[in-house]
C-alpha cells in the first residue's frame, strides 16, 4: 500500500523508519545504548544527560514509530514507555486535574474501570459510553479530554474518530486514541484529528510476545510536553535492549500486519458457515456492523476476530482441541493466540466469548485447524 501523501510504500517505511544516517563500517541500526548517566563535563547542552530522560536507542524508536504514526506531518513527537498502560497513564494523568471530566469507552480495554477508579480518586468526573453508534458524542459536553478505543478490544466495535475530534475540538476537548489494535499501518489519528495516538507496542507493533513497550505520538508541544514531564517523575521507561528489539521487529510490520489481516479475513468468513458460531466481529467483514466506519478511516482491519460459543465448557474444549493456536491473553503475535475472554472477569462479554488473534501461520493451516477444532469440540 503506497501512501498518496508521500509516496513511499508502507513497507518501505518500515523497514527504513527511524534509521540513523548510514555510518561507515557501523550496523544500519545501532546497538542498544546502555547507560544510566553519560559524561557531561560542564554546562548541560547536549541531547543526552541521564537514563530516565533520554536514551539514543529510544531516540530512533521513536522516530521510527513517528514516521508510521504521521508521516510527513511536522511538529509530532513521540515518546516510548515501559507498557501500554503507562502510556495511557501517561496521556490521562497529565493531561487531568481535579474537577476535570473525562470521557471514557464503556466497552475498552479491560483495565479501564481501575484507572477510572483511580481518576474519580483524584477528583475527576468520569463519563462512559458504548464505542460503537458514536454514543460518545452523548456525553461529551464539558469533557476535557475524550478517550477512543477503535476498533474496541475485544468487541471490536467501531467508532467515527473524525466525527468525534470535530465534535471534541468544537468544545476544547482533547482527543486521545487507543491504535494497538489497528496499529499505523491500520489508521493513523492524528490524520483524522485526534491529539494524541497511543499504544501497546507489545501487541502487533513489535508482534514476538516477548517484550513490553508503550508508546504516545501527538502534535501539540504543550501537551507532549506534560507527557513527557509525566514520564519523568513516575519514571516508566523502556530498558534499551526493549527499545531496540521493538525497532528491529518494526522492518518486518507490514509483512506481519498483511498477512494477519488477510488471514483474519479468510478466518472470520469461514466462521460465517459455523451454525453454532454467534456474535462473529471483523471489522473488514463486508457485513459486519462497523464495516462502513471501518472502511471509511481504516486502512487494515486488524488480525483480530471474535465469536461466541454457545457455552464455557464447549468454548474450553474448542481451545483445548486448536493444535496451532496458543491459550494465551495478548494478541497480535507471529503465533496464533486465542482465550475464552470472560475468564478474566473485566469484560461484558459471554461466557462462551472468544478473541481470536490471527498469526503468521499459513493461512489455510490455520483455518483447517479452527474449523477442525470447532468440530472435534461439537462432539
Amino acid at each position: 500500500m503506497t501512501d498518496s501523501v508521500t509516496g513511499v510504500g508502507d513497507g518501505t517505511r518500515a523497514v527504513r523508519a527511524g534509521l540513523p544516517d548510514p555510518v561507515k563500517h557501523e550496523p544500519t541500526l545501532p546497538g542498544p545504548v546502555f547507560a544510566a548517566h553519560y559524561h557531561l563535563p560542564g554546562e548541560v547542552t547536549g541531547p543526552y544527560a541521564y537514563g530516565r530522560d533520554e536514551n539514543p536507542t529510544w531516540t530512533h524508536l521513536e522516530r521510527a514509530i513517528g514516521e508510521l504514526e504521521a508521516p510527513g506531518q511536522g511538529g509530532v513527537e513521540t515518546l516510548v514507555f515501559s507498557s501500554g498502560m503507562a502510556a495511557v497513564s501517561a496521556v490521562l494523568f497529565s493531561q487531568l486535574r481535579a474537577g476535570d471530566t473525562v470521557v471514557l469507552p464503556s466497552d475498552g480495554y479491560q483495565v479501564l474501570p481501575l484507572v477510572r477508579e483511580q481518576l474519580e480518586a483524584y477528583g475527576i468526573e468520569v463519563r462512559t459510553a458504548p464505542t460503537g453508534g458514536d454514543a460518545q458524542l452523548g456525553v461529551l459536553e464539558g469533557a476535557k479530554l475524550l478517550w477512543i478505543e477503535t476498533p474496541s478490544n475485544p468487541g471490536l466495535d467501531v467508532c467515527d474518530i473524525r466525527r468525534l475530534a470535530r465534535a471534541a475540538r468544537a468544545r476544547g476537548c482533547l482527543v486521545a486514541v487507543d491504535n494497538t489494535l489497528a496499529t499505523p499501518l491500520g489508521q493513523r489519528p492524528l490524520e483524522l484529528g485526534a491529539d494524541f495516538s497511543v499504544a501497546s507496542g507489545t501487541k502487533q507493533l513489535t508482534g514476538h510476545g516477548d517484550i513490553l513497550l508503550g508508546y504516545v505520538t501527538g502534535g501539540g508541544a504543550s501537551a507532549m510536553a506534560a507527557v513527557r514531564r509525566w514520564r519523568k517523575i513516575v519514571g516508566a521507561i523502556p530498558g534499551p535492549m526493549e527499545a531496540w528489539l521493538a525497532h528491529r521487529s518494526i522492518a518486518t510490520l507490514q509483512l506481519r500486519v498483511d498477512r494477519q489481516n488477510a488471514t483474519a479475513l479468510m478466518l472470520a468468513e469461514a466462521l460465517r458457515d459455523v451454525a453454532e458460531v454467534t456474535g462473529l466481529r471483523y471489522p473488514g467483514l463486508p457485513d459486519d456492523p462497523s464495516y462502513k466506519t471501518a472502511s471509511q478511516q481504516m486502512r487494515r482491519y486488524g488480525c483480530v476476530v471474535s465469536f461466541s460459543l454457545p457455552t464455557r465448557a464447549r468454548a474450553d474444549r474448542f481451545l483445548d482441541a486448536l493444535r496451532l493456536v496458543d491459550d494465551a491473553t495478548s494478541f497480535g503475535g507471529v503465533r496464533s493466540t486465542a482465550e475464552r475472554r470472560g475468564r478474566w472477569g473485566g469484560d461484558a462479554v459471554g461466557e462462551g466469548f472468544i478473541r481470536f488473534s490471527v498469526g503468521a501461520e499459513d493461512s489455510g493451516d490455520l483455518v483447517a485447524d479452527v474449523l477442525r477444532a470447532l468440530d472435534e469440540s461439537a462432539r
